[in-house]
Parts: C-alpha cells; structure tokens; sequence
C-alpha cells in the first residue's frame, strides 16, 4: 500500500518527507546576512509581529531565556535587532527589528521566493496548481489550530 493517506487525519510519512525536504532547500536558499535559522526565525517574528519582550520571544520560539538573551545579543552587535524601553511599563524592554534587520529580513525573503519560484516552473501544470492551492490551505489550517490554541 502506498505510504501516503488513504484517510483524512492519517499521518503521511511521504508527505512529511516532502514538507522536510522543500523547508530544508527554501531554508538554505537564503542566504542574506549569513543568519543561522534561530536568528533568521526571530528577525522574521519581530519584522511580522513588531517588538516582543525577551521572555516572550524565548517562550514563541521555544527556547531558554539565557538562550535567546545570547542570541538577541549577537543579532544586536549585527544591527539586526535593538533592544528599547517598553512604553506601557518603564521598567520592561522590547526588542525590535532595525532597518537593517528590516532589509535582511526582506533580502531573505526574496531568496527564498526565488528558491521556491525554480521549484514550482519544474512542475507540471496540474502540479503547479495543486502546489497554488494545497500550500495556502495547509497555511490557513496551521493559522487556524494556533488561533484555538491560544
């Protein structure tokens, strides 16, 4: 029997493999700024969501405090992030993108726009259409599972 779904819900070992192998290649395909994926994930929460506290950031991107204070800190030296004085509580801090953390964050974009762009012109036309609507419903799914969840 075929590895994928026969029923709706069922886990697919072959569709995972895909989602990992498409991740790992769009992932490697940008390059701009030389950021690591810790990094590069959290330059893309600040730039879409807007400044965050530390212990908020930590607990979004599932990692330490002490880890993400190390990493806010090397992203600080690159000019991608700075850390600013919360205006709603005068003791807290946020931290929030730079324009240049804004342009990384951009350029990166592009590169992985691009990376996915050669993916899809090798498909076929029922495949580039399948990947137009499956990727957006698979999107709006993940969306709707954290908007209960939270």
């Amino acid at each position: 029997m075929d590895k994928l779904a026969t029923e709706a819900g069922e886990p697919t070992e072959n569709l995972t493999v895909a989602l990992e192998h498409m991740l790992r290649y769009v992932r490697q395909s940008a390059t701009a700024g030389g950021l690591s994926t810790a990094s590069s994930l959290v330059l893309s929460r600040l730039t879409r969501e807007g400044p965050c506290r530390l212990t908020e950031l930590a607990r979004a991107e599932g990692v330490s405090q002490p880890n993400m204070t190390q990493l806010v800190t090397r992203m600080e030296r690159a000019d991608l992030v700075r850390r600013v004085a919360d205006a709603s509580d005068g003791r807290g801090v946020l931290v929030e993108v730079t324009d240049t953390g804004i342009e990384v964050f951009h350029q990166r974009r592009a590169e992985r726009a691009h990376a996915l762009d050669l993916l899809v012109q090798g498909l076929t036309e029922q495949e580039r259409q399948a990947v137009r609507i499956a990727l957006p419903a698979l999107s709006r799914a993940i969306e709707d599972r954290q908007a209960r969840s939270s």
